[in-house]
């Protein structure tokens, strides 16, 4: 039997992950990166909108964990203390301890993560040019689904 070596074997699983299959690790990471505050989290990191009270738009540069709370409104302090560490433990985010009195903490993209938030920049912004044809076909769905409350809906449910 040929053993292998720790890097052959990533190698090897590298090339069969797939997301649709239940157990693979990229279904995992889709999960993560598919959050709405992980998508708010790189687009600020990334210099993407104006920080508050400003109407330019920032180029990527390290934030204080206060300037992420203020730039993402309505994140409460543990969702982003979760969403931050655990960007950073997928190589995304880097935290910085600065020694001062009191202890500075910033954060900032690594590689991996900037070129994440490039493609969030895309879907973002994609969603910020749609929405309002989102929100009319929205409201013509429910107007119809009012009419066909006791009808059968395709995918088997009433």
């Amino acid at each position: 039997m040929a053993t292998s070596t720790a890097s052959e074997r990533r190698a090897v699983a590298k090339r069969e992950y797939d997301a649709f299959l239940a157990l693979c690790p990229s279904r995992r990471l889709l999960e993560r990166i598919s959050d709405k505050w992980v998508a708010l989290v790189l687009a600020a990191l990334g210099g993407d909108g104006p920080s508050p009270g400003e109407t330019a738009v920032d180029e990527a540069r390290p934030l204080r964990f206060s300037e992420l709370s203020r730039r993402i409104s309505g994140v409460s302090q543990k969702m982003l203390t979760q969403t931050l560490r655990a960007l950073e433990r997928d190589g995304m985010v880097t935290r910085t301890v600065t020694p001062t009195v009191p202890v500075t903490v910033s954060y900032e993209l690594t590689d991996l993560g900037h070129s994440l938030q490039g493609v969030m920049r895309d879907i973002k912004k994609w969603a910020e040019t749609n929405m309002e044809e989102v929100l009319t076909h929205r409201d013509a769905y429910d107007q119809g689904q009012q009419g066909t409350a006791g009808a059968a809906r395709p995918g088997g449910t009433a």
